[in-house]
């Protein structure tokens, strides 16, 4: 099932989330214009390779540089291909917009950063010797529907059974519970049986989700609540 929209309108301009979709394309482009071994030393360098802070002798052997952890925020900017890409961004469209008119957009930035640094700190901790580059912004934005969990429970989200030729509009809880699942289910049964996306950052996800759901209300502006709008929007 791939979500079309959510029911939920905005009430204010959504500056960052386009800033940040933009940004992404940005970076998608330049990454294209690269050749086959510039775009090899790219990803290495600003795309986040466990092993570079896990393993500092071979980090330093194979010519790291030492204490660089920018790493963490640009490889939220780096995508691995056109399908990756468009998939985040799309979800970043859909549930990004609506908590960033809850938070407005300096906080929902920073939150966004959060969840994407918490994402990345669990990928590290929990793949601690791989030495391949993990890119994409899924645990930022996995945060971003952490928060959208809980902030907009009346809301339902219209998805698209690609098998049929419909459209289907569920509660978003039980979209985003979906979502969740699958998550689960391949850190617990997918990764150890080797099926295909092994290495994918599973456990980054769901870092970013969980970071989402316990630390959104820090970030909440005063005056921005109104339960009253967004269940009149919901349906």
């Amino acid at each position: 099932m791939i979500p079309y929209r959510d029911t939920i309108p905005t009430r204010y301009t959504p500056w960052m989330t386009w800033t940040l979709i933009v940004l992404n394309l940005a970076a998608y482009v330049y990454a294209e214009t690269l050749s086959q071994q510039d775009l090899y030393y790219f990803l290495n360098l600003h795309g986040l390779v466990p092993a570079r802070y896990t393993n500092p002798e071979w980090a330093a052997r194979v010519g790291f540089p030492v204490g660089d952890y920018t790493p963490f925020v640009s490889s939220m900017f780096i995508h691995g291909g056109a399908l990756h890409l468009v998939l985040n961004l799309w979800l970043l469209w859909i549930f990004g917009d609506n908590v960033e008119d809850r938070m407005g957009s300096v906080r929902f930035l920073a939150f966004y950063l959060l969840c994407g640094l918490t994402a990345g700190i669990v990928h590290v901790y929990t793949n601690a010797h791989s030495n391949i580059p993990t890119i994409g912004a899924s645990g930022a934005i996995a945060g971003v529907m952490g928060a959208y969990y809980f902030l907009f429970p009346y809301a339902r989200v219209v998805i698209w059974m690609f098998f049929l030729p419909w459209f289907v509009e569920v509660p978003a809880i039980a979209f985003l519970g979906i979502w969740v699942m699958i998550q689960l289910y391949k850190v617990t049964v997918g990764l150890p049986s080797d099926e295909p996306f092994a290495d994918v950052a599973w456990f980054g996800h769901l870092g970013g989700f969980i970071a989402g759901m316990l630390s959104y209300r820090l970030f909440l502006l005063a005056g921005r609540k109104d339960d009253s709008y967004y269940r009149s929007h919901s349906t």
